[in-house]
């Protein structure tokens, strides 16, 4: 074998055993991402949240009719149920943030999901026609249908979602709910969206807001002004979170001013969440 065919042979054989290797490697390597597309994520962990609104973001809140996407605000709240794919894609053509709202703390009659709610998880009415409170201890029962609900709000492109009724506790519920059990449901239904990569806001419960700011992107307040509670909110004000609120029965000159002062995103609203607003 002359000088030269040795050299050759090595130099194929080093070229398989390098071609081997990286064979191997990319064998090893989780085939990538195309641009756009979201990796694949181990069941129970959390997706990037999109969108995180800050203090002083203006909004509208509406949940009753259709929907009137008149108003020049970058954040629009809107029943996840009512409201289509198209309608989420319009908004967001204008350069809006959605909300989807759900309710989380009571069953209502008229959904589609209603007869998914076992008969033992609805407690007693909560004043609204059609609507009961669910017994939040039983979260091996609601979380999954509250995951159903969320998974809807993300096939219609929802950017975030607002579950309703999260301090049922403090209520007449018919069950003997604990603060703790609030605690565990409210941050299971936070870990429910953060999987699905919608930031989600915590509605009123504001005893429980040091403990529960950092589980959630923004908060949802009614009637803080008309009860003396605004500065409970401040937790999230300084964690650079929004703070939606509205008011019902006060004129916005009772509330403006110190909803300004406090940094909240303000707004009378009449109690039937119909397109009217007088905003701060």
């Amino acid at each position: 074998m002359t000088a030269r065919t040795s050299l050759a042979a090595w130099a194929g054989a080093v070229l398989l055993v390098l071609v081997g290797c990286s064979n191997d490697d990319q064998a090893a390597r989780p085939s990538p991402t195309k641009p756009g597309e979201q990796a694949p994520r181990e069941p129970g962990e959390r997706a990037a949240v999109k969108w995180q609104p800050r203090p002083g973001t203006t909004w509208q809140w509406q949940l009753n009719g259709r929907v009137d996407t008149s108003f020049d605000v970058p954040v629009y709240d809107i029943d996840g149920f009512e409201n289509s794919a198209k309608t989420v894609a319009g908004l967001h053509a204008d350069g809006r943030k959605v909300i989807c709202y759900i309710n989380a703390g009571a069953w209502e009659d008229w959904r589609p999901d209603a007869d998914a709610f076992p008969e033992a998880v609805r407690g007693k009415g909560n004043g609204w026609e059609g609507e009961r409170w669910l017994d939040i201890r039983q979260r091996d029962t609601l979380l999954p249908l509250m995951a159903k609900r969320m998974d809807m709000c993300a096939r219609k492109g929802f950017d975030a979602v607002e579950p309703d009724l999260m301090d049922g506790y403090r209520n007449r519920t018919g069950f003997p709910l604990t603060a703790a059990d609030q605690l565990a449901y409210n941050r299971g239904l936070s870990k429910l969206a953060h999987e699905r990569g919608l930031a989600v806001g915590l509605k009123n419960d504001l005893d429980q807001i040091p403990e529960l700011v950092g589980d959630f992107e923004f908060a949802v307040n009614e009637e803080c002004a008309e009860f003396g509670e605004c500065a409970k909110l401040t937790p999230f004000i300084n964690a650079n979170k929004a703070v939606f609120h509205v008011e019902y029965t006060l004129p916005t000159d009772k509330f403006c001013r110190t909803a300004k002062d406090l940094g909240l995103s303000s707004m009378r609203k009449r109690l039937g969440l119909d397109p009217w607003r007088d905003a701060c």
